[in-house]
């Protein structure tokens, strides 16, 4: 009985701990992100909100704005830890940050960390090209060390993490993260395909990165990612257009919904 009352009143003081830690986070950066977005003149918090990281550039980007509309860039945090090299994360222990197309898939409140969010590493990609143990637990979290997660500073993180808790919630659906070794214009893949440990398969991996930096970079739009079943190669394509309201024949009068008087 006594363990089981000390086991309940852990489990309690560690859940308060938790919400005082993202109320804390949620009072102290609530007016500052409220501030950005309406510099950037857009709603907080966003219809849609999208992050991409860069490894070599070392920097988080977030861009935001209405659903189906062309994103802004309204921060970029830099990365103050990330471990490994550039190219994918293949295996448990290889310390490496993924790259590829993910979504920020669960909070943590609880983070050794401060605040963490992970990324959902391993993808249909990485469970068909990876090793085995393919490893996980890769967060963007706090406290500047890092196994394979990116790190920022605390109080970034507090912003970031609400701010996507927000946005989730608004939009209904994960928040996409993209996470590229560079960014992948022509100079960024040349020199990827200089690196001495760039074998066929990894620039392979790396030119089919290259069209969602590509297109996204076109329209401010993150675009459709599939998976090959077969190769785990990933197939990237434009967000379609927006459907276009069906046009009435002239003269025709629109049928009254139930919501009219």
């Amino acid at each position: 009985m006594r363990t089981a009352l000390t086991c309940l009143l852990l489990t309690y003081a560690l859940t308060t701990h938790a919400e005082d830690r993202v109320a804390a986070a949620r009072q102290n950066r609530t007016h500052a992100l409220s501030e950005l977005f309406a510099s950037a003149g857009l709603q907080y918090p966003p219809g849609e909100l999208y992050l991409r990281a860069f490894k070599q550039e070392r920097e988080l980007e977030v861009w935001a704005g209405a659903r189906g509309q062309p994103l802004v860039k309204v921060k970029t945090y830099p990365f103050c830890a990330a471990s490994g090299e550039l190219g994918p994360k293949r295996q448990q222990g290889d310390l490496q940050v993924p790259e590829g197309f993910y979504t920020i898939d669960l909070f943590n409140p609880w983070s050794d960390f401060h605040l963490s969010m992970r990324v959902s590493y391993p993808n249909e990609s990485d469970r068909i090209l990876g090793g085995r143990p393919l490893g996980g637990a890769i967060m963007v979290h706090g406290d500047c060390v890092s196994i394979g997660c990116i790190a920022i500073q605390d109080d970034p993180i507090e912003e970031l993490y609400v701010l996507t808790l927000d946005s989730r919630a608004k939009m209904g659906r994960e928040v996409p993260i993209h996470i590229f070794p560079r960014r992948l214009d022509a100079e960024g893949m040349a020199a990827l395909e200089k690196l001495p440990y760039a074998t066929p398969s990894l620039v392979a991996f790396w030119r089919g990165l290259e069209p969602g930096w590509r297109l996204f970079e076109e329209s401010h739009r993150p675009p459709r990612v599939s998976v090959d079943a077969k190769t785990g190669a990933y197939r990237v394509r434009p967000e379609p257009p927006p459907r276009a309201a069906t046009p009435q024949p002239r003269g025709a009068r629109a049928t009254p919904s139930s919501q009219d008087s």
